[in-house]
């Protein structure tokens, strides 16, 4: 592929692709399909793993892992980005992760929760987390490569409703097969029990083609981005412990900004509990919500996570216009009290129309705290060239929340036997947040 020069309209909807490719792992599998297929394992009541020498529960388990993965993934990804920096080549570590991913999906076809087979299970499970979290680290450092400032915008967001649409799709698909296998193939036979086995199935063949969908679309991306920078310079100890010597300097100049650093410090508690809601969400939902059957329960979490999804777009929406009228502390604040009551209302769903309720006020608030948390971090930053430093900085930041709010869910659901008491820590951390937001300075100060 000839080079071409950057701005161009075909190196942009290249990159822009990429989000096409990727986005099905997060609706497909950490969103939607897999936490319905990972709950059909355990049909007695006793949801119980064995696992690295101890019992877990299913819930807990998988929680526990997804912490482990995102550790892996906050200490890696400065060291990623120090040797993106200085080696060059980026489109093979894209490529890598890309890969990665795509195969770990493949492979939780054959996922069990037997003992001699949940390592490799969960090795699967744990390729696929990696493979897309490793893969966006290089995928976003393209982007003031390929793109003049004026056009970062309008293609980030080109490129994020391009993965929304790509995802949607294949997730259609997929769930089309579960509910109706007999239409793609799987044979239903005349029991429940064997309808019920064939869309497990289906499920299992989902994860395929996520991994297909991942891997093949993703070519046109490789084939027109450009390698990166040269790759002559040597990896040398600096090169690698760039990343983090990029953090530490950060981190040192946040002592002199007391607005970015309070508000940092609120975006770490909130973002916690936001992060964390999202990931153990539709297990909340398969384990404590009063399902008539096994029918009602598969339709009635796809009803809401497609219910969340279509919600999030008018959330985002309308949290970006209260923040052009409050400004943007003000709304997060506001958005803040909102995930409060959720906590509140979540701790007593117990029937399947409070869920669908309790779903649709989490797309409208889920929609746009994220894209404001970030956007208010952007605002706030000094007048620098070097925003790259301080972007890894917020990310790693999310990344070490996400662990400590997984770990400490993970941990109360395993205590207590139930998901409901481990809202208790949600709703504090968002009252904490909103504390912490109340004392970031309305101008910048420093100390």
């Amino acid at each position: 592929m000839e080079h071409l020069p950057k701005g161009s309209k075909k190196l942009l909807n290249a990159w822009a692709f990429y989000d096409w490719a990727n986005s099905v792992y997060t609706l497909t599998i950490a969103s939607s399909i897999f936490p319905i297929f990972y709950s059909s394992l355990f049909l007695s009541e006793l949801k119980t793993v064995q696992a690295f020498g101890f019992e877990f529960k299913n819930t807990a388990l998988i929680t526990f892992v997804t912490a482990f993965t995102f550790i892996v993934i906050a200490i890696m990804s400065p060291l990623l980005s120090g040797i993106a920096d200085y080696v060059g080549n980026k489109k093979n570590f894209l490529k890598f992760f890309c890969y990665v991913g795509s195969l770990g999906c493949v492979g939780l076809y054959w996922f069990s929760v037997e003992p001699d087979k949940i390592y490799l299970s969960l090795l699967f499970y744990f390729m696929g987390l990696l493979g897309y979290w490793g893969s966006l680290v290089f995928y976003n450092s393209y982007l003031p490569d390929i793109a003049f400032k004026e056009q970062q915008d309008r293609i980030s967001a080109k490129g994020f409703s391009m993965g929304y649409i790509g995802s949607v799709i294949l997730l259609i698909i997929n769930l089309s097969m579960v509910m109706f296998p007999q239409y793609f193939g799987f044979d239903i036979g005349d029991t429940k029990a064997e309808k019920d086995a064939a869309s497990v199935e289906a499920m299992r063949v989902a994860f395929i083609t996520v991994g297909i969908w991942w891997a093949l679309f993703s070519q046109y991306t490789f084939w027109v981005l450009p390698k990166g920078a040269s790759s002559e310079e040597k990896v040398t100890k600096d090169v690698i412990f760039n990343g983090f010597k990029e953090l530490q300097q950060v981190w040192r100049q946040l002592k002199e900004n007391l607005r970015l650093k309070r508000y940092l410090y609120a975006f770490f508690v909130f973002s916690m509990a936001v992060q964390t809601i999202m990931l153990v969400a539709v297990y909340f939902g398969e384990e404590e919500v009063n399902w008539a059957d096994s029918d009602e329960k598969t339709l009635g979490l796809i009803i809401s996570i497609l219910v969340i999804q279509i919600v999030a777009i008018l959330g985002a929406i309308l949290t970006s216009r209260a923040s052009e009228k409050f400004g943007n502390i003000k709304t997060l604040i506001a958005v803040n009290a909102i995930w409060m009551s959720l906590c509140i209302g979540a701790y007593f769903v117990t029937e399947p129309i409070h869920f669908y309720v309790t779903a649709g006020f989490v797309g409208l608030v889920m929609g746009g705290i994220q894209s404001l948390a970030r956007s208010t971090y952007s605002k706030f930053l000094p007048k620098t060239e070097d925003t790259t430093s301080y972007f890894s900085f917020y990310d790693v930041a999310e990344k070490v929340g996400i662990v400590i709010g997984m770990i400490i869910y993970g941990t109360i659901d395993q205590v207590t036997g139930s998901m409901r008491n481990a809202i208790f820590f949600l709703f504090v951390f968002f009252l904490v947040g909103i504390f912490l937001l109340y004392r970031v300075p309305k101008h910048e100060t420093n100390e």
